[in-house]
């Protein structure tokens, strides 16, 4: 049964717990003993383990089947696909220089995944390579992966680093003392080509690495933690449970979608019940109890215990790790269900409302308040929710205020209209219809107000925007916002790297995206990229940029693997009033703008304490404004997107 509910309607994969098995030639029972026990899965060898192709006669293996763990009927097709994970041989060994061994894994291999993929099962999990490196084994997989239907193959890999010391009672380790488990894995999936089937299986030890080593693992494939018993510590009351460090761990996996799998034996002397409390009578029928019932019973525990789901957080789901164009805003007219989204963003709209208050107290002295009418525009208005807090601010302060609500869309202007005559603002607001950069104003404004700002700050052109408007504002007026800069990182995602390549193309490596980050791994901390103040004294204002940058990633990370850089924006709205997505600084409970991501064509392979040195240019042209960007170190990458001929945002 699944660990539990962190929202009405969980469908996290997480939810549910898996068990580890021997090799069980009585599925049937395996599965209805386990399933009873309390869990929802089962990691199950396929194949008997002594079986071993060179010592299977050759008429034999015309004449008789192979030793798998029962037919396909013994479990209906449901059964099978819904709470069988396969575990093909441990045994199997595709570079060892024994070449019987290695002919006999490289047949076993394919034969097994051959079986899963005829039950229907949705994963299997791979052997452990057994050294570095390991191209052959890759090769096999390689070849299987080119012909493989639905199913997801699991690469069993331990959570280990050297410093961290290995374990010399893991079976599963590839017995080499001094290899990053990452850079195993690494090396594998790049032999097989970032293949979207090929995920990660990690074994997690009684030691955890440093943080920013295991961080590392959530912009990768991972789908299942395999935890030991061994692992587990004994708490006051002799239950098993786990050090801070595997908590967090753990708590970390489940919001990503990991799946727990418990392994091994009991090694707890679980104290009999005392209470009703301490038993759970739906799995204890006849008093029995699952030996590994009570780790089952505190995976559950961490589960339950984690803080439910934000309702912002349950509205991005279905955005994680979406890729989006991003918006044409000059080119394109939106439409209302995209308004309607922004509108409903009412933490936005409070701090605009807030430094526009601000603003106007500034603008308009207390003794002057009853006399002085300001002027404000608000330049982009949409369906008017900035021209709303406008006026609310004016009703905060008791100032007196004129409005003009400039908006280029037609469609967006009915609205408008209809808005104005509900709430009785005819005195109070003008409607313009036009283009901010062609409209003559009647008279200069004091306030000019906009919300033209994308994931990257300046990527739906407010500079071209603003400095197009800057003409109908007075010489001391003052633009809300008024600065706004750029931030990126180097980060690892693999999920999205997989996403852009399938499209087979140049041009999507080359075009940023929205994207609601998740199964990423931020590697360094954000740095300042291009930065726009406003109004723009400059005689001839120039909206081109460059700039170069160095990110170090913490020498304890390890190696990484670069797949491209998130994108934020901080903005300065009036004085100490700002809005932004730049993680350190983020405006809480906003949701009007995702993070963007540059693709990188080729992932750049950093080694621990070689700094990654990037480059990125805004460039401007008659009619389309374009990046371009590039990594100079520790490798050279191509530069994307030249003379911006796969992704522009149209004048």
């Amino acid at each position: 049964m699944p660990l539990g509910e962190r929202y009405g309607g969980d469908k996290s994969e997480s939810r549910y717990c898996g068990i580890e098995t021997e090799f069980d030639d009585d599925m049937p029972n395996l599965l209805s003993y386990n399933v009873h026990g309390g869990f929802d899965f089962v990691l199950a060898t396929l194949m008997d383990p002594k079986y071993r192709p060179s010592l299977v006669d050759i008429d034999a293996r015309r004449s008789s089947a192979l030793p798998f763990a029962g037919s396909d009927l013994v479990l209906s097709p449901s059964q099978w696909s819904s709470h069988v994970v396969g575990k093909i041989s441990s045994w199997i060994d595709l570079d060892s220089e024994d070449e019987t061994l290695r002919q006999d894994s490289e047949i076993t291999l394919k034969q097994e995944i051959a079986w899963a993929s005829h039950l229907s099962l949705q994963a299997c999990i791979l052997p452990t390579p057994k050294g570095s490196p390991c191209a052959n084994y890759a090769r096999c997989l390689n070849q299987i992966l080119q012909n493989l239907g639905g199913m997801q193959l699991w690469l069993r890999i331990p959570m280990v680093k050297p410093e961290d010391g290995i374990e010399a009672g893991n079976p599963e380790y590839m017995g080499e003392g001094d290899v990053d488990s990452w850079e195993l894995w690494n090396s594998f999936r790049l032999l097989c080509e970032h293949h979207s089937q090929l995920s990660v299986a990690l074994d997690i030890l009684s030691s955890v690495p440093s943080a920013s080593s295991v961080a590392r693992w959530f912009g990768e494939p991972v789908r299942a933690a395999i935890i030991n018993t061994n692992s587990f510590l004994t708490n006051a009351k002799g239950y098993p449970c786990l050090s801070k460090r595997h908590q967090r761990l753990i708590t970390a996996f489940f919001d990503h979608s990991v799946q727990v799998v418990i392994s091994g034996q009991s090694v707890h002397k679980i104290p009999v019940a005392t209470s009703a409390s301490n038993v759970d009578t739906q799995n204890e029928v006849g008093g029995w109890r699952h030996p590994l019932k009570a780790y089952l019973d505190y995976v559950a525990f961490l589960y339950q215990k984690m803080d439910p789901l934000p309702e912002q957080e349950r509205f991005e789901l279905g955005y994680r790790d979406y890729l989006q164009s991003p918006l044409q805003p000059l080119m394109d007219n939106l439409e209302a269900q995209t308004y309607e989204i922004f509108e409903k963003d009412t933490v936005k709209y409070s701090q605009y409302q807030r430094a526009v208050a601000k603003a106007l107290v500034d603008r308009v002295r207390d003794e002057d308040a009853s006399r002085v009418t300001t002027v404000l525009m608000v330049v982009g208005a949409g369906r008017g929710p900035l021209v709303r807090a406008s006026l609310q601010a004016a009703e905060e302060t008791e100032r007196k205020l004129k409005v003009y609500a400039v908006e280029k869309n037609p469609n967006a202007v009915v609205t408008l209209h209809s808005l104005v005559k509900l709430e009785g603002w005819e005195q109070t607001v003008t409607i313009i219809s036009s283009d901010m950069r062609d409209w003559d104003a009647p008279e200069k404004a004091d306030i000019l107000v906009s919300e033209l700002l994308g994931s990257f700050g300046d990527n739906e052109l407010s500079p071209e925007c603003l400095d197009g408007a800057q003409r109908f504002l007075k010489e001391d007026g003052i633009s809300i916002p008024s600065s706004y800069t750029s931030y990126i990182q180097p980060v690892t995602a693999c999920k999205l790297y997989n996403d852009i390549k399938s499209h087979k193309d140049l041009v999507h490596f080359e075009t940023p995206y929205v994207v609601k980050l998740h199964r990423v791994a931020r590697l360094a901390n954000t740095q300042p990229v291009f930065t726009f103040t406003h109004p723009e004294h400059s005689d001839k204002p120039n909206n081109q940029r460059y700039k170069k940058l160095q990110f170090d990633i913490p020498e304890d990370t390890g190696a990484t693997l670069i797949h491209g850089f998130a994108g934020y924006f901080d903005a300065t709205l009036y004085k100490d009033v700002h809005l932004g997505i730049e993680p350190s600084t983020a405006t809480p409970n906003m949701f009007s703008w995702f993070s963007i991501f540059f693709p990188l064509r080729a992932p750049v392979y950093v080694k621990p304490g070689t700094p990654l040195e990037v480059h990125f240019w805004r460039c401007c042209g008659s009619t389309k404004v374009w990046y371009e960007w590039s990594v100079t170190a520790p490798s050279a990458s191509p530069l994307h997107n030249t003379n911006g001929r796969s992704h522009w945002v149209g004048l």
